[in-house]
């Protein structure tokens, strides 16, 4: 199978002849992607045809895969010294007057290891980024360091590992692996990785693939026991390195790169909720990183590094969040942009909006836009998501928290009162949800949405009917739509603050009082949540916390935690607080 639009050339090396293809410029740098196992070059399709609008992009079929030819014999025709001559050979062929920047994805990342630790590899690679593949002499290390100095976390680590690693012992038995790959399991292993990597039907290349994964046990058989038992001391890297792990990787654990400090001098970490096959299911994130990555080293300068929480995660990001002129929304947004996000700043206040995108800069976003949209005129949110997707793309976060308050019992709150406050709160986010929220389906490649509702959404109140019903709506539709789009990798989460020391008293409405009174409740109000002082800050760290850990539903403050488990254990009792009227 030929990659779509690409220039072949054939490069023999060591008895192989191996299938490379190329885009892009090739005055530009050069970045060479390296594929794992049983996969060849095509599951980097989606990624290099990306990346080549901006790089020269080169990816090869490793010896004994897709259209590469496979060496005789094939026992000790892989070793990681065989794949570095390959490497070379490939390197040399493709760029001979600069170094390459190296992509290297499961056991493209394990060989990918050898070659930027190596001596007779210097000043051929540029940076290097690795995706779900360790240095099998930095894995040695650890299993050694954790055998000599164990401890109950440490052994812990060694049997979750040692569990995942199931498939490693299977490969090592003779013949059956082959026997598996040209049997029934080559047939049915693109539709398990639809089924549990959540990978787009039809996106696997297939053609090649028994032979690819049958040739491509003898990667473990030559090399995993003899590097395991015996690793390197010497295996430190000579090039900056950019470390992406996937979160839910089944077959290899985050902590096997906990030491990884003391292996690169130079190290970028990222993270990414998902799953082992990322160049398939996330290829958009990953050409943003390595696209950042290989600029950075490029220009000289070291890789920007996001002080905030959750940098590794958010990093590069594009982020979007309404209401984002004050209160917990400007909080969320500087959040965001502490981490590294690229941040969208929407709200009903032109020049509150562009304040917020202009701090955002100053304090960690690479990029940070403002604009002006009220969240309950559809027509207005339509345009706004029209712009933001032809011009910054498809969002990684949504964050609905645009948000008015009402307060005023049942029959002082006239219709247009209702109309008002269900437009904002809850059609608001009914618009958010459905307009960006589709995107990111239509993606495939998910992405995580936050609404934010209130206390007020499982704790009644006399005087809080119309907000209480706006954000308990919320909380419903967020667990909806959090069990419909799971399925296709996007996170839904409610967060649910309490009294919360923002500008939303001072704007709140009070129904059935004339405009003085509105007034002196609204100060009192503000006096009350000023005293509690709690800042929007801690509920930003929370919206972080619920996104980078997909949480569901997420009280904040010590009141709305404890209202939320009164709903839980003892709903009479909140029913019998909601009877009392707080004197305002």
């Amino acid at each position: 199978m030929a990659l779509r639009g690409a220039r072949e050339l054939r490069v023999a090396t060591g008895g192989v002849e191996l299938c490379v293809a190329e885009l892009g410029d090739p005055d530009r740098p050069t970045v060479l992607l390296v594929h794992g196992y049983p996969d060849s070059k095509e599951v980097w399709s989606e990624v290099a045809v990306r990346l080549a609008d901006r790089f020269h992009v080169v990816l090869y079929d490793v010896r004994g895969h897709g259209r590469s030819t496979a060496p005789k014999p094939l026992r000790g025709g892989f070793t990681l010294p065989k794949l570095t001559d390959d490497f070379l050979a490939v390197a040399d062929a493709v760029s001979p007057d600069r170094p390459v920047h190296l992509v290297g994805h499961d056991w493209g990342s394990v060989q990918s290891w050898e070659f930027v630790t190596v001596e007779r590899t210097k000043g051929r690679i540029a940076s290097f980024t690795s995706i779900s593949g360790p240095s099998l002499d930095h894995f040695g290390h650890w299993i050694n360091a954790r055998v000599k100095r164990p401890t109950p976390r440490r052994v812990g680590q060694l049997l979750g590992q040692g569990a995942k690693s199931w498939y490693v012992y299977l490969l090592h038995t003779p013949a059956l692996p082959e026997l598996a790959w040209r049997g029934p399991l080559g047939r049915i292993w693109p539709k398990i990785l639809q089924h549990m990597e959540k990978v787009p039907g039809g996106a696997y290349p297939t053609a090649s693939l028994p032979s690819d994964a049958a040739h491509g046990a003898w990667l473990y058989r030559d090399n995993v026991r003899a590097r395991l038992r015996r690793p390197r001391s010497d295996a430190y890297a000579h090039a900056p390195v950019q470390l992406i792990t996937p979160q839910g990787d089944a077959f290899l654990s985050e902590r096997l790169y906990d030491d990884l400090e003391q292996w690169v001098p130079r190290l970028t970490r990222r993270t990414l909720p998902a799953k082992h096959w990322v160049p398939r299911s996330r290829p958009d994130q990953l050409v943003s990183w390595i696209g950042d990555f290989v600029t950075s080293v490029d220009a000289g300068r070291a890789e920007p590094q996001a002080a905030g929480r959750h940098a590794d995660r958010f990093g590069g990001q594009l982020v979007l969040v309404t209401g984002a002129g004050s209160g917990i929304g400007r909080a969320t947004a500087f959040a965001f942009a502490e981490a590294g996000a690229r941040v969208v700043a929407v709200d009903r206040d032109t020049e509150s909006a562009a304040r917020t995108a202009e701090l955002c800069r100053l304090i960690g976003a690479p990029e940070a836009w403002a604009e002006t949209a009220d969240v309950s005129d559809e027509q207005a949110m339509e345009k706004l998501a029209e712009k933001v997707h032809r011009e910054h793309g498809v969002l990684d976060v949504l964050v609905n928290n645009a948000g008015i308050g009402l307060s005023g019992s049942f029959f002082a709150t006239s219709t247009d009162d209702w109309r008002r406050v269900l437009d904002v709160n809850l059609w608001g986010v009914i618009h958010g949800c459905r307009l960006f929220g589709a995107r990111m389906a239509e993606r495939g490649q998910g992405g995580h949405i936050v609404n934010t509702a209130s206390a007020a959404a499982y704790q009644p109140s006399r005087v809080l009917p119309a907000y209480s019903t706006s954000k308990a709506a919320v909380l419903m539709l967020s667990e909806c739509l959090r069990a419909e789009l799971a399925d296709q990798g996007i996170g839904v989460s409610a967060i649910c603050p309490g009294i919360v020391n923002t500008n939303i008293t001072s704007t709140a409405r009070f129904a059935g009082v004339d405009e003085a009174e509105e007034r002196r409740r609204q100060k009192n109000s503000a006096r009350l949540y000023g005293l509690r002082n709690y800042p929007p800050e801690k509920v930003a760290e929370a919206i972080l916390d619920a996104v980078a850990h997909n949480r569901a539903v997420v009280p904040v403050t010590p009141e709305a935690k404890g209202a939320h488990l009164l709903s839980r254990l003892l709903p009479g009792a909140l029913r019998r607080l909601a009877r009392v009227e707080p004197k305002v």
